[in-house]
């Protein structure tokens, strides 16, 4: 005889309290605060959550850099601006006033000890002034090569030391080195002024809403992850398309190409998220063995499972578009790809035999990311083969950006005389 589970009874007792761990005091420091990630992304992030309330008391932001802003009512100002360009929620006086009084600006050259002197200040006062404690946060919104330099420079000022009950951590945006060799250099750097459990190594696509939403929609589910395997599924799409060119990153883009600068980071970690096993738990540390162990099952690309292109000069909406090999900072023989698609093999027991595609490139015709499952057919249609060829595989996408949601492709009866299938 089936049995099932009854729902838990809800218990009164627990009625009002709070389940999410509530954000200690501290201050988060922000090198690289006058650049493109602080203005458009960190600084109005942080904004919208202090609108909903989500920052805890006494919390501070410090900015760094090496430009001369006009002392903390520059900064200020200067984010005020971006927050009015870039927050998706609008700039209200009232709310901006409470929320400046956290920023404060420290001004200097990332070599130089006399910057993590003034930084050590800068989280004196703030603990003084605000209450935010000891407890501190590195954002590192620079390019890479100056991590190490940042990096070195916390460790000798002591800034990365955790005495007298302060917590400190350092955040590194992607990417982690330029290649294995570069990448293994930095992680020795790194762990010569920080442990390990003070670091967090950040992909900022794995913060998206649509993309965490992968792991509860596979595995909170019951009807999804039991054809989640390579005896359902006919091979899965995994597509970052954009429309625009590389917008004034030529020469970021010669060093990096569409493989180092989405593929290797962004794609395979979604790719992660679609593949990987049920973690034991849905904490940090789970969750990313469990990926390690995905990532370690792909087989090694061989260069017939790769196609690498190059946008060309043409038209985008009408108008005269230049090709890369024309783009400012571009070398006019340049062999770096803005397109690039691959075949994915993971050779373990649930997909052996199940390929990933893989795409991603600049000028092409939309912007959209999303993960497509193409399932297998049925084995036999008991239709007419007329009826029958009408029916296209189920395919349930999962779109990233934009037009956030999901969908779900399947086959029925258009009301008619005979049987008509779309």
């Amino acid at each position: 005889m089936a049995t099932t589970t009854a729902p838990p009874v809800p218990n009164p007792l627990r009625a009002g309290l709070r389940l999410a761990k509530v954000p200690m005091p501290c201050a988060v420091v922000i090198f690289g605060a006058t650049g493109d990630l602080a203005g458009r992304k960190l600084v109005p992030a942080l904004y919208n959550l202090h609108l909903r309330h989500l920052l805890p008391a006494g919390f501070a932001v410090i900015g760094v850099s090496r430009s001369d802003m006009g002392g903390d009512e520059g900064f200020r100002q200067t984010m005020r601006d971006r927050c009015q360009e870039h927050s998706r929620t609008p700039v209200e006086e009232a709310q901006w006033t409470e929320f400046e009084a956290m920023l404060s600006y420290v001004q200097g050259p990332f070599d130089d000890a006399g910057t993590y002197e003034a930084i050590d200040a800068a989280i004196e006062r703030a603990s003084a002034e605000r209450g935010s404690g000891q407890s501190a946060l590195f954002y590192l919104s620079v390019p890479p090569s100056i991590f190490p330099v940042i990096i070195e420079q916390l460790g000798s000022s002591g800034l990365s030391d955790e005495t007298d009950g302060r917590w400190r951590r350092v955040v590194i945006e992607k990417p982690f080195g330029h290649d294995l060799a570069s990448g293994r250099e930095l992680a020795d750097v790194v762990h010569g002024s920080f442990d390990e459990q003070q670091v967090f190594r950040i992909d900022h696509y794995l913060g998206k809403e649509t993309v965490q939403n992968i792991l509860v929609f596979r595995f909170a589910n019951g009807i999804f992850e039991p054809v989640w395997n390579r005896n359902f599924i006919d091979h899965v799409q995994i597509t970052v398309s954009e429309a625009i060119g590389v917008e004034g990153r030529g020469r970021f883009y010669e060093e990096a190409g569409a493989l180092r600068d989405i593929v290797q980071n962004h794609m395979l970690q979604v790719l992660s998220f679609v593949a990987m096993e049920p973690a034991a738990s849905f904490d940090a540390e789970a969750v990313r063995d469990e990926r390690g162990k995905l990532l370690a099952s792909v087989r090694p690309l061989l260069p017939s499972d790769v196609v690498r292109g190059q946008y060309a000069p043409g038209f985008a909406n009408g108008e005269p578009v230049a090709g890369y090999r024309e783009e400012e900072g571009v070398a006019p023989e340049s062999e770096v790809e803005t397109y690039v698609a691959a075949r994915i093999s993971i050779d373990n027991w649930r997909w052996a035999g199940t390929p990933f595609y893989l795409r991603t490139g600049k000028r092409l015709p939309k912007r959209v990311t999303e993960v497509a499952i193409q399932f297998k057919q049925v084995p036999h249609l008991p239709f007419s083969y007329s009826a029958a060829e009408q029916l296209e595989p189920n395919v349930l996408v999962l779109r990233i950006q934009p037009d956030e949601g999901i969908a779900l492709r399947f086959g029925a009866k258009v009301p008619a005389p005979r049987v008509v299938m779309r």
